[in-house]
């Protein structure tokens, strides 16, 4: 969820595109080629919930500038470099994900970081 000002802005989901088999139904390619999570994305008909969210904020013309970003993980490298040109500003969420990449190249931003605990 993409939230500016209290008021939120876009939400965003895991899953495939509109119209398009969910690897729950189709078989996820993936498991099938024993990918390991933090790797090799593309194989994926889905698209994580921070791809989503930022797609829903274009389609429906609401500005991701200076946004805070509320998600169950932290982003993975592709979610990563999407939410920095798109000018969110803060990242709360719960759990970490096994992508060094996306913490490094996260390091290098303004963008500020905060794992939520419960």
């Amino acid at each position: 969820m993409l939230v500016k000002d209290k008021r939120i802005m876009a939400t965003g989901y895991n899953g495939a595109p509109s119209g398009i088999g969910h690897c729950e139904d189709t078989g996820c390619l993936r498991e099938k080629l024993k990918v390991e999570a933090g790797e090799r994305h593309e194989l994926c008909r889905g698209l994580h919930a921070e791809q989503n969210v930022i797609v829903q904020a274009a389609y429906y013309g609401a500005a991701t500038k200076g946004t805070t970003l509320y998600s169950t993980h932290m982003p993975c490298i592709i979610c990563s470099k999407m939410l920095i040109n798109a000018g969110v500003e803060k990242i709360f969420y719960l759990e970490g994900y096994p992508d060094a990449l996306a913490d490094e190249i996260l390091s290098e931003t303004n963008i500020e970081l905060v794992r939520l605990t419960i």
